[in-house]
């Protein structure tokens, strides 16, 4: 009888003490996984400002580079027009700064999808450009831009060969000087493609009209103008990139 006690005494020990062992094995999967649901929950949180944080970085860059582009248009474009080098329909010519109201909206947009595009291709291609990454430098790439429009304007040369031979090297200047990257060239030259064949279509619409065209529709020189100014809205891009991901890091 006493070992038949003891045995049943022992029973139930054993069994209380499995049942704290459950009971302690439960709280502590409760407790875990009440914590794995707030880490959860911080991590979506997080993940959720930084996206939004992003979104706003990508449309304030946006937003500078279509002002500029915009800019850049009106100031150049009415050098065009005052040298007579493209000529538009009088009734176009009664709007602000002497510009056709289209021309600036395209060229603040173009700007902005070039600008935002140079430090995408940067990061996918893994080659962060950091050749010369100060606003100075910028400064300056959009003054040697600026002339280069100037001299397309100004400058009077035999024929338009020679002209167009000038403004290529100034444009490759512009690119070794203030780029070298293979990233710059190749988007550089897409721009030029792309912004020449828009150009022939609108003057072959009578939308506009170049004088004294040599290439199809245009003057020969365009596309190295949209070569340089894809380098220029690149750079302008990639230090408003480097910019906005500096500042979190220096707070």
């Amino acid at each position: 009888m006493p070992r038949l006690e003891e045995h049943c005494w022992s029973c139930s020990c054993s069994t209380s003490v499995k049942t704290k062992d459950l009971s302690s094995v439960s709280w502590i999967v409760c407790k875990t996984g009440e914590m794995m649901s707030i880490i959860t929950s911080l991590l979506s949180h997080a993940y959720g400002s930084l996206h939004s944080l992003q979104s706003a970085n990508l449309i304030r860059r946006g937003l500078v580079l279509f002002i500029v582009g915009v800019v850049l248009a009106l100031v150049l474009n009415l050098l065009q027009i005052q040298r007579n080098v493209t000529l538009f329909p009088e009734e176009v010519l009664d709007t602000l700064f002497s510009s056709a109201w289209w021309i600036p909206l395209c060229c603040g947009t173009a700007a902005a999808v070039v600008g935002l595009l140079y430090p995408c291709l940067d990061h996918h291609l893994g080659e962060p450009h950091k050749f010369k990454r100060e606003w100075a430098s910028v400064m300056r790439c959009i003054a040697v831009f600026v002339g280069i429009n100037h001299a397309s304007a100004k400058l009077d040369f035999a024929n338009n060969v020679q002209l167009s031979l000038t403004l290529a090297a100034l444009s490759l200047g512009l690119w070794w000087t203030f780029d070298r990257s293979r990233s710059g060239f190749g988007l550089g030259l897409t721009t030029a493609f792309l912004a020449t064949l828009i150009a022939q279509l609108l003057v072959y619409n009578g939308i506009y009209q170049y004088t004294s065209p040599d290439f199809l529709y245009v003057r020969s020189w365009l596309p190295c103008i949209f070569f340089s100014g894809g380098v220029t809205v690149g750079n302008i891009g990639r230090q408003l990139a480097m910019g906005s991901t500096e500042k979190p890091h220096n707070d």
